[in-house]
Parts: structure tokens; sequence; C-alpha cells
């Protein structure tokens, strides 16, 4: 569907990109992880045509990206960071400017905006003009507008910045409606829980490059720990550490023991049996999985939201 081929661009003396490199199957729902600077919106715009990289380029199919190119752009769909909208419009006036950017005939636009207005939970909404309307009703009326001309591709840049969490949950259903219906979406964000919710396979990126790209379970075998056990002191847990230095790898910390489990005790049941066993009540006891922030940790030594 989508190749990206050693994609490097530069403002002034920054290097915004260094040599990306991704593919994105047809029908994907592909996540871009990484903080806030790191060189998302930039690839982006590079996709869409906004952007000319000085090096590599971009193939759609078996069509290379060419900057500028409007007539390609009607086979994307790009939701921008920014709310794109004419505020003292109404949302069914700013559907009718926007289909007529993409010269969709009156009949069929009009369908198209009963459709999209319907699937964003805004029908009610739309003789109201944008200037009135929420965070989250701004975000979904800029998803609408970029989908009415049914694109093959939707590159969301950051789709739930500033919105609530009722409205970010609608935007999350929405997506994955047009995803099962067979929508390829690039999706960008810097918020760990949003990937591992919503992209079965993704990318990290900082500072312009590609430093991991796999699927949830892939990315998460990179890091030593899997699963962290954590153990409060007390009375009886002090006296039983040896025991505990069975589970794996103990480490003495202030008011816990922190264990990395070892292969036999990667299985909860056993884990637990054993621990009952020894006596530990279940409520001292903290069992964590790693997460995408812990990789993007291990492989920066940075905090995705620093």
């Amino acid at each position: 569907m989508l190749q990206i081929e050693n994609v490097s661009i530069k403002f002034g003396n920054i290097e915004a990109l260094k040599g990306i490199n991704l593919k994105v199957q047809k029908g994907e729902f592909f996540g871009l992880l990484g903080p806030n600077g790191a060189g998302k919106s930039t690839l982006m715009k590079i996709i869409v045509g906004y952007l000319k990289p000085d090096n590599g380029h971009v193939i759609m199919g078996n069509e290379l990206v060419v900057y500028d190119n409007v007539n390609f752009r009607r086979k994307i769909g790009f939701v921008p960071q920014e709310i794109s909208l004419y505020l003292e419009l109404s949302a069914y006036q700013n559907l009718k400017i926007f289909g007529g950017f993409y010269n969709i005939p009156g009949k069929v636009l009009e369908e198209k905006i009963t459709e999209v207005l319907k699937l964003v939970q805004l029908e009610d909404r739309k003789k109201d003009a944008v200037k009135n309307f929420s965070g989250g009703m701004k975000r979904r009326l800029n998803i609408a507008a970029s989908i009415l001309h049914d694109p093959e591709l939707i590159l969301c840049d950051e789709p739930t910045v500033g919105v609530d969490p009722q409205s970010r949950n609608a935007i999350f259903d929405m997506l994955m409606k047009l995803n099962r219906e067979g929508k390829t979406i690039i999706y960008t964000t810097h918020y760990m829980e949003e990937a591992e919710r919503m992209c079965p396979r993704l990318a990290i990126i900082d500072y312009g490059q590609i430093i991991a790209e796999g699927t949830l379970t892939e990315l998460k075998k990179m890091l030593e720990r899997q699963v962290t056990l954590k153990v409060l002191k007390t009375s009886i847990t002090i006296e039983k550490t040896n025991e505990l230095s069975q589970i794996g790898k103990l480490l003495e910390l202030d008011g816990h023991y922190e264990i990395i489990p070892n292969e036999y005790f990667e299985l909860n049941s056993k884990l637990f049996y054993y621990l009952e066993e020894l006596g530990i009540p279940a409520d001292i006891i903290n069992l964590s999985r790693a997460s995408l922030e812990d990789v993007f940790l291990s492989l920066t030594g940075r905090s995705l939201r620093d």
C-alpha cells in the first residue's frame, strides 16, 4: 500500500527526518508513536505531498508521491493536527466547501455529507456554527471533512489532542469502524495508551529516526523484563527474601522488593501459587507488564512525555 524509502528532510540546520524507511500494508491500522517534535507531522506532510523531502521518496500502490500533486491527494484523507475548519460557518457549510475541493457531484455530495455527519455523530448539529462546537466536536468534524471523498488512505495526525474522554472514545470508534470497512489508516500519537489500544503494528520515532518497529508483542520482547513483581516490605517478606529470590532477579528498594520473574515463574498461575504457599498476602503484591512507555524508555533513556 505505502512504502517510505530513505526519506530525509532538513529545515535550516535541523534534521527533521533522517532516512525514514517504513512499509504499511493495505488495510492496516498503523501507528507512529513518538514525543512532540519527533518528526511525526513532518512525515505525514511528506506522505500527502505538502512537503518535498531532500532525499528519498514515498510510493503509494505503484505510484510515486509527487510534491504538490493535487490529483494524487484525492486518494488520501488527511486529518491535520490543527483544526482546519471555517469557524463562522455551519458544519454543513464546511462540508459543502470541502466536498467542492474534490469536485464531488451535488447529489453524491449531499449523500456523503449525511453519511459522514452520522458517522461523527453530528447530524443534529449540522446547521450550527462551528465556533460554538466543543474541541471534541471540531475534531470529529475535521475527520468528517477528510473522508468525504472516500479516500484509500487516511492519515490522522494527533487527532485527539485536547479533547475530552467521551469525544476521544467516539473518535476511536469511528476510526476503527473505517478500518474494519477496509480503509488503511496511519495514526500518529504521543499517547502510549492510544497506540496500544488502536494499532496492532507501529513504529516508534524519536529525533527524526525510526528506533523500533513491529507488533506490540514484538516491541515488548525487546525488553529484558516482560513482567515486574513488586512486593511490599513487611515483617513477613523481610524474613522470606531467600524464598522470594527463587522467583527471579530480586532488587531491594525503599519500601518494597522488585523482582523480574525467571522463565519458570512467567506463568501467573505458578507465581501466585508460590506466593500463596509462602503466606504472602495478595494486597501487598503488584504485578505489572511491560508497556510501550517501557520500550521507549529502554531505547532512549527518557520518558515518552519528556
